[in-house]
């Protein structure tokens, strides 16, 4: 692996990030390689969501932390990978749990392969990511490799509790919630393993001391505030109806964003009472092949031809959830225009603003990070964050 010296010089933000990812990739396909993957198929599953794209963010913030304090790429290559295959699990267990449809511009996993298959690469992935981990003891010695494990261990359980929060909040449609409580289930499910984590990872590879690693825990929290609230406001950036459910995904999925939060408490009573309401309805279920089936048999019914009871019954195996009602496209485009009326998505961009300006406040103030192209990347990358919200 090339040293720091031996890095080539980058062009700006997109460029170090689409470099970052190329030697990502390819510790990705050493640690799956062609000789172990038999007939499954497994391996071309595992590294499809990985080459369909993406920034390899997660990666690269390790690799410029860990390269900007003068360590080597080989250092914080495995801990990279690592990142990049959580990430991507993550990604195909958030696309079951959202019944989301698409994905860096493909159907997602489950639906191309369905749910088993989604559920047992993205468990492939998750096992994958220990052998880089166990690397890390030849490549930065026991002590940092541990360090890393622990750091890694934490972020897990972050994650997840935070996704939980999440999931319990939709299924118990809770909406007396405030920013702090959406921020708080932010920094747990996007902040740690987006980027508290992999800053702290390229330190301890760089061999940094802990001292460092608080200063990168404010910077990360901000960032994972600001990148979210911006990813939110990017899946409302126009009406629905010109680009179809999966662009107003959040709101079939009943999520409570910054901006449907703070919707409900501007809204009037009555247009609250009927914003939570559609809120606890089910999605439908994929490519709208759910609404097909229940008019299919609305009519088989109204024809006699099927039982009300046959019909309920067929429904609820098939459809799931007998009672709920689906959210209809009038229903999203009536949230979305509660989000306008109500400014709520004004104050989520101002909101996603000043965490935008804190974290660049913070990386200012990081005076033992020496200026360098691994800086600038970080530099610029707190501007694109800031750029997004505007």
């Amino acid at each position: 692996m090339p040293a720091v010296a031996e890095l080539p010089q980058t062009s700006g933000l997109d460029d170090y990030l689409a470099r970052c990812k190329q030697a990502c990739d390819g510790e990705i396909e050493r640690l799956y390689g062609p000789s172990d993957h038999g007939t499954s198929g497994l391996r071309e599953l595992i590294l499809d969501y990985p080459l369909r794209g993406g920034k390899a963010l997660r990666p690269a913030l390790s690799i410029a932390t860990c390269l900007g304090l003068g360590g080597h790429l080989d250092a914080v290559l495995p801990t990279a990978a690592t990142l990049e295959l959580y990430h991507n699990a993550f990604l195909i267990h958030d696309d079951i749990e959202d019944d989301s449809w698409r994905r860096r511009g493909r159907p997602t996993l489950h639906i191309d392969h369905g749910i088993p298959i989604a559920v047992n690469v993205g468990d492939a992935m998750l096992s994958l990511s220990l052998q880089p981990l166990l690397d890390n003891v030849e490549r930065i010695g026991l002590g940092p490799a541990l360090r890393v494990l622990r750091a890694v261990a934490h972020m897990t359980r972050q994650t997840v509790e935070g996704q939980a929060i999440e999931l319990e909040w939709v299924r118990s449609n809770v909406w007396r919630l405030d920013d702090a409580d959406y921020l708080r289930m932010v920094e747990l499910k996007t902040s740690w393993y987006s980027f508290i984590t992999p800053l702290q990872a390229g330190v301890i590879a760089a061999g940094g001391g802990g001292d460092r690693l608080a200063p990168l825990e404010v910077l990360g929290r901000h960032l994972g505030a600001a990148f979210q609230i911006t990813d939110d406001l990017l899946n409302l950036r126009a009406d629905p109806q010109d680009y179809g459910k999966e662009i107003g995904g959040d709101l079939w999925e009943g999520k409570r964003t910054l901006m449907v939060l703070h919707a409900l408490r501007r809204a009037d009573a009555e247009d609250r009472e009927r914003a939570v309401a559609i809120l606890f309805k089910r999605r439908p279920s994929a490519a709208g092949g759910e609404l097909g089936l229940a008019e299919l048999l609305d009519r088989l019914t109204a024809r006699g031809e099927l039982s009300r009871f046959g019909r309920d019954a067929i429904a609820a195996q098939v459809l799931g959830r007998r009672d709920a009602e689906a959210k209809t496209l009038d229903d999203i485009r009536w949230l979305y225009r509660l989000l306008h009326q109500t400014g709520s998505l004004a104050h989520a961009r101002d909101v996603a603003a000043g965490h935008a300006r804190d974290a660049a406040a913070v990386l200012a103030g990081l005076d033992w990070l020496p200026p360098s192209q691994h800086r600038d990347m970080l530099t610029d990358l707190v501007a694109y964050v800031h750029g997004r919200t505007r």
